[in-house]
């Protein structure tokens, strides 16, 4: 036990039984704009992300699938333990924010904070996928998921 809360000071002791039977844990990530303005749905801030997420790869961070709609966007992680999933995430929306300011986009761009969630070995990654693949559809943006062109794999996440 003292080994978790050194790795993730702070922590509810509940979570650390869960952190120490992850090696790296996934995390499924979702970053909403401020005040949902629709500022994503651009080829910039895609290949931003997608940037950003291939210089992470080397790294250890590995971003697997990914949707981006116009007001907020859902990934899965991979990080290490050493890794704070909050500063990735922090680095990645100043990537992006960079790319907006590039567009001439006014900020802020936003919404404080972000919500994650530990995938459990109980779960299905596929079937969570299948989910958050189905938003551009179900938000009236594609007809069919493929034709949604803000979405791909970085890295193909083995669960």
């Amino acid at each position: 036990m003292e080994e978790a809360r050194s790795i993730y000071p702070g922590k509810p002791k509940r979570l650390e039984q869960i952190f120490q039977s992850y090696d790296s844990p996934l995390y499924f990530i979702t970053i909403n704009t401020r005040l949902r303005r629709r500022l994503l749905d651009r080829k910039e801030v895609h290949s931003s992300f997608c940037l950003y997420a291939q210089k992470n790869a080397g790294a250890g961070r590995t971003v697997g699938r990914y949707v981006i709609m116009p007001d907020h966007m859902h990934f899965f992680v991979r990080i290490g333990r050493e890794d704070r999933l909050s500063v990735f995430v922090q680095l990645l929306k100043q990537s992006i924010s960079k790319t907006l300011q590039q567009e001439c986009v006014e900020s802020p761009y936003w919404q404080v904070g972000f919500f994650d969630h530990v995938m459990r070995h109980s779960e299905s990654y596929s079937e969570k996928w299948s989910y958050v693949r189905d938003n551009p559809v179900r938000a009236g943006l594609a007809s069919a998921p493929e034709e949604w062109p803000y979405q791909g794999e970085i890295v193909r996440i083995q669960f």
